[in-house]
């Protein structure tokens, strides 16, 4: 393999529904989208097939509302839906930029989304669109990382790309102690043991199950979904020991 080559060949991309907030801190900024479809259309004109989970917080957070007296599973739902709309958005500005795109929602809504079938979504990377998945898992108390793991292993992911608002992972939160140590690399034992914010304690099993690896990654840097596939070692990787 030359330098040049890229690392990976099929990555999913994992977004929090928070990153498309940008400043603001609710709803969604259009140029942040657009900033997110930039860097996407870079790593497809490379031939690299993209598949993304996006969450649904910058809307709506199902625990947060569970936690103040609603049903949890209505909470959830909702939050699913949410996810949605972010993915809806996500693709008008992929396509804006060129980019051929497909929702696949694992809750059926026919006028606005493909259902999720994983044979099709295949197809859909086989043929260079980026596929979204939204709705999560179609599951209440399933996280939007569980639905990245399930659907990075149904589609034969080679990793998943964790894009959050830091550099990798840390002993502690780098934004509220100036002493914070980054981990280049851990395994799923080390992330389940010390209980690190990487990803829920069941996708983190899934993807440890799997032995699916879990690179972290600062999206607010340009270019850097691009470094990530290529290989850098920008962030922090998980894997097995």
């Amino acid at each position: 393999m030359a330098a040049s080559d890229p690392t990976y060949r099929r990555v999913l991309l994992k977004l929090s529904g928070e990153a498309l907030a940008g400043s603001q801190g609710y709803g969604i900024d259009p140029e942040v989208l657009a900033g997110i479809a930039a860097e996407v259309r870079e790593v497809i004109d490379l031939g690299i097939q993209v598949a993304l989970v996006i969450g649904g917080g910058n809307i709506f957070r199902g625990v947060a509302a569970a936690s103040r007296g609603m049903d949890r599973a209505s909470a959830d739902y909702m939050g699913m839906l949410a996810t949605v709309m972010n993915s809806l958005a996500l693709q008008d500005a992929l396509e804006q930029a060129g980019v051929v795109t497909r929702v696949l929602s694992a809750i059926e809504m026919r006028e606005v989304a493909e259902p999720y079938i994983r044979r099709r979504a295949i197809r859909h990377l086989e043929k260079g669109r980026v596929v979204i998945f939204g709705a999560g898992t179609g599951n209440p108390y399933f996280t939007t990382d569980t639905a990245a793991s399930l659907r990075a292993m149904e589609i034969n992911a080679q990793i998943i790309l964790k894009a959050t608002k830091v550099d990798g992972i840390y002993d502690v939160d780098p934004t509220k102690n100036k002493d914070a140590v980054k981990f280049s690399s851990l395994t799923y034992l080390d992330v389940l043991k010390k209980g690190l914010q990487v990803m829920d304690a069941t996708a983190t099993s899934l993807c440890m199950d799997n032995d699916l690896p879990i690179m972290v990654f600062n999206l607010t840097v340009p270019g850097n979904i691009k470094r990530a596939i290529m290989g850098e070692n920008i962030g922090t990787i998980v894997k097995g020991g």
